[in-house]
């Protein structure tokens, strides 16, 4: 009904409502400024106009958080339509990126995983909406509300982590060739920076931008850092070898592993109670089915198999990779009922979801460790 030309947007358009079945307000002949009007691109249809005298406001929020409201009247049957407030129009200030922080930051703490935290608004985000408003009985769409919840729950979009003596036993030399790899104790992160993205959930080059001033090659025990205020992924305390039990409730749970939608979904019932984006096997690979999760495990070693990797088939050259952030598998196993396939971290976060595994399930290792307090083994896991 109403469209907006811009440089540096695509159209903006406002719905008018009217009465079904109420009578069409004439419209008189358009005097030389309404011509002009009409020109200039706003066009709106006769049938739809408000009465004569009535007025009508109308408010929009977009995928992209951009708000929109109009205030409309009809006045001598001519109407009239005033913008109130655009997101973006000709380099107008906005505060979309605002928002799409706080949503991410949002979804991430009630266990609706966006991916990684680097600012933007991505696929893996639009479908952490979706499933969030599904759980709370909301259309799938409805942006508003999941912004507002966010604003309101979420004060700070940023925190400070000050860099301490014990974050540099996590930070090694690792080797990029499997056999070297086999010759070292722990599969370390590779620099302080991969340390303190991955336990905030972000990515090397979104901590790069919000600390411009920062060095990293060159930090110091007491440096503080700008970081994503989420609940942080404490690799201390993760536990070596740690086993986990089955659970009368957490074991009833059911996993559904979608391939297409790269996601996870934990199920209690018929309610959702979590998704995380995932990393899907090779189509070759995928082994769709009904399977239970037999095993669940920290800080696992890996068996690397070219063979294995390429062809699903074992051979007699494999090398065992020691446990780590940097190891193929992450920093948890969780293996299922079916030989050799599990759920498990990685040792790129950034890929997930935009690359394919030999067969397993991947997941960041920040989200891989929530999976012992959400599901046991004996749950069911269903491979779409």
């Amino acid at each position: 009904l109403l469209t907006l030309p811009s440089k540096n947007v695509t159209l903006y358009a406002a719905n008018i409502k009217y009465t079904p079945y109420g009578e069409d307000t004439p419209l008189k002949a358009l005097n030389k400024r309404d011509k002009l009007i009409s020109k200039g691109g706003i066009t709106v249809n006769n049938a739809l106009m408000p009465t004569n005298g009535t007025h009508q406001i109308t408010s929009n929020i977009d995928s992209e958080g951009n708000y929109s409201a109009t205030y409309g009247y009809s006045l001598s049957n001519i109407f009239q339509l005033e913008l109130l407030n655009l997101g973006i129009i000709n380099n107008t200030k906005n505060n979309i990126h605002l928002n799409k922080n706080f949503t991410n930051t949002y979804l991430d703490e009630n266990n609706f995983g966006p991916g990684k935290i680097d600012g933007q608004m991505g696929q893996f985000t639009r479908t952490a909406v979706a499933h969030y408003n599904f759980s709370k009985g909301i259309t799938y769409d409805n942006y508003y509300e999941v912004i507002q919840s966010s604003k309101a729950n979420i004060t700070e979009l940023f925190t400070t982590y000050t860099i301490k003596d014990k974050d540099f036993t996590y930070v090694g030399e690792v080797s990029l060739e499997p056999e070297e790899q086999s010759k070292i104790e722990y599969m370390y992160y590779r620099s302080i920076l991969e340390f303190v993205a991955e336990r905030f959930h972000s990515d090397e080059k979104f901590l790069t931008k919000i600390n411009p001033e920062v060095i990293w090659e060159e930090l110091k025990i007491g440096t503080e850092i700008k970081v994503p205020n989420v609940t942080p992924f404490e690799i201390e305390k993760l536990g070596v070898d740690k086993s986990f039990r089955k659970d009368r409730k957490l074991s009833n749970r059911l996993v559904i592993v979608d391939t297409n939608q790269k996601l996870i979904a934990i199920w209690e019932k018929k309610k959702i109670l979590a998704t995380f984006p995932i990393t899907p096997g090779q189509e070759k690979f995928i082994h769709r089915g009904n399977w239970v999760i037999q095993n669940m495990i920290t800080t696992p070693t890996f068996r690397w198999d070219q063979s294995m990797l390429e062809t699903g088939k074992r051979s007699n050259k494999a090398f065992m990779l020691p446990p780590g952030p940097n190891s193929p598998i992450g920093i948890f196993w969780a293996g299922l009922s079916k030989a050799g396939i599990g759920l498990h971290g990685t040792a790129s976060p950034h890929t997930i979801g935009r690359s394919r595994s030999a067969g397993c399930v991947r997941l960041a290792n920040w989200d891989v460790v929530r999976l012992s307090d959400l599901v046991r083994p004996g749950a069911q896991v269903e491979m779409r």
